[in-house]
């Protein structure tokens, strides 16, 4: 019986395990989504997600903590703290979500998907989108509403301006 016994064991030792979380935890942080085997990803969540509960607040003490769990990788601690960190600070845990992925073709092994569950470039991606969006539209609008159509008496604001300027000039 595996009473009060957690964790799985993925078929290796206790410094190879704990060598795979750290580098699965460093890509993470690094491409904010990776595609692994579903019992690593499964094994992988509250191992990385007790290090962004460490990363909310920014103390030394903190960025020690993340590099004893990450080793000495400056740039994936900086990352963690400066961008990731301040994003997932409103968020009461749960930053990280695993969808299935299918089955690896060489030996169907259960594919997953990890990823923060508010993505930070999916959001700039899309926010960069929607105003675009916006100016298309507005641009559009713009340009249908100044030009002359047929059987209508509009005119451009700047042809007004010149006839007035032209009216102006003779009196």
């Amino acid at each position: 019986m595996k009473h009060r016994i957690k964790g799985r064991k993925l078929n290796r030792n206790s410094s190879h395990r704990k060598a795979l979380l750290r580098n699965l935890s460093i890509s993470l942080i690094n491409f904010e989504r990776i595609k692994t085997t579903l019992p690593k990803s499964k094994e992988l969540r509250p191992y990385f997600e007790k290090l962004l509960t460490i990363s909310k607040e920014d103390t030394l003490a903190n960025r020690r903590l993340a590099y004893s769990v990450l080793g000495n990788n400056i740039e994936a601690v900086n990352k963690l703290f400066t961008v990731i960190g301040p994003k997932i600070k409103n968020r009461n845990g749960g930053y990280t979500r695993i969808m299935k992925y299918g089955f690896r073709t060489g030996d169907k092994a259960p594919m997953s998907l990890i990823e923060f569950v508010d993505t930070i470039t999916s959001e700039e991606s899309l926010t960069k989108k929607q105003t675009e969006s916006v100016k298309i539209k507005k641009t559009t609008s713009e340009t249908s509403s100044t030009k002359n159509k047929k059987g209508s008496a509009k005119k451009d604001i700047s042809e007004l301006k010149a006839e007035e300027k032209a009216a102006g000039a003779q009196e």
